[in-house]
């Protein structure tokens, strides 16, 4: 199977990451993803720091090995569920959505390690400098809050920036996509997609089936004008949205059209109303697997690529 420097950081077999997906990546998820060799991860989203705080208390009866929380860093509660994390000494934290220089310092005294999502050399650079143990270079295939560039060309750039391990995510769902990654000079991959429809996901069985029955061009992207640009399948939202946001409505009517959106999807199965947030890499997604099986087929899928990866030059 394949090893790198974030499966001796992280203690854990597979240099595979489950992505943070709010409403969706719950301590059952987590806790399967870690049993199976990678790293699960418990989305804070915006929830309040108690619901954190019994999720990872969930987890742990699940699983005694290293599982996450992502803490997303724009929530009103981010302060609550920094403390949560602390007094539970959490293994590792993902972060988006902002800088999570402020509470570095007590993070690595209590031995967390601190991995942040970043779309920029120059962020990266800061972060590196700040004393982050690696981080996750997100490109905008990906699912859920996105930025301008594609993975393709944002994991090698920030490969070469900084020093520090740089974990490949959005658009990456199989082992071919696996390999790729690391033929860039990652050094792990970060999955969110692919594990909606893991058996042990709790995401509404409609969401699973949207999801499987995704083509190559039915994502999109809204929220722009908002700032904070969003992935997600194309359905009535997100034609409403994208309506409202060329008739020039305001950052509130945009904001207002979209909250709730994402666990009216996720929840409550509104695969039209809702918002389903998916990368574009959801049209290889093609069946519900155990957590286990899925891991164990991309690494497994990876491993064999980069086995056989020399390529003949003609001329």
């Amino acid at each position: 199977m394949l090893r790198t420097e974030i499966c001796d950081l992280l203690g854990i077999e597979l240099p595979i990451i489950q992505g943070g997906m709010a409403w969706i990546a719950t301590a059952e998820l987590a806790a399967a993803v870690s049993e199976a060799g990678g790293l699960g991860m418990i989305a804070a989203g915006n929830a309040p720091a108690e619901v954190v705080r019994e999720e990872i208390l969930k987890a742990r009866q699940l699983t005694n090995k290293p599982f996450g929380v992502n803490v997303m860093l724009m929530s009103e509660h981010v302060d609550a569920v920094m403390k949560e994390i602390l007094e539970l000494r959490v293994s590792v934290i993902t972060t988006g959505a902002g800088n999570p220089g402020k509470y570095l310092p007590d993070l690595k005294a209590a031995g967390i390690k601190v991995i942040p999502v970043v779309n920029s050399a120059s962020l990266a650079k800061r972060l590196e400098r700040a004393g982050v143990d690696a981080i996750i270079a997100e490109g905008m295939e990906a699912g859920g809050h996105v930025g301008t560039e594609t993975t393709m060309v944002l994991v090698p750039y920030l490969v070469d920036t900084v020093n520090i391990p740089v974990i490949a995510a959005g658009g990456i769902v199989d082992g071919r996509g696996m390999a790729a990654a690391f033929m860039l000079g990652a050094k792990g991959v970060q999955m969110g997609t692919r594990f909606l429809c893991a058996e042990e996901c709790i995401v509404h069985p409609k969401y699973k089936e949207a999801v499987i029955n995704a083509a190559d061009r039915d994502t999109c992207v809204t929220g722009a004008r908002t700032g904070h640009p969003v992935r997600t399948l194309k359905n009535k939202l997100a034609r409403r949205f994208r309506q409202l946001e060329e008739s020039g409505a305001s950052v509130e009517e945009l904001e207002n059209l979209g909250r709730g959106k994402l666990y009216a999807a996720a929840r409550l199965g509104d695969v039209e109303e809702g918002s389903v947030m998916a990368g574009q890499g959801a049209a290889l997604v093609k069946k519900i697997q155990p957590a286990r099986e899925i891991l164990r087929e991309v690494a497994e899928e990876a491993e064999k690529l980069l086995a056989g990866c020399s390529v003949p030059v003609v001329g």
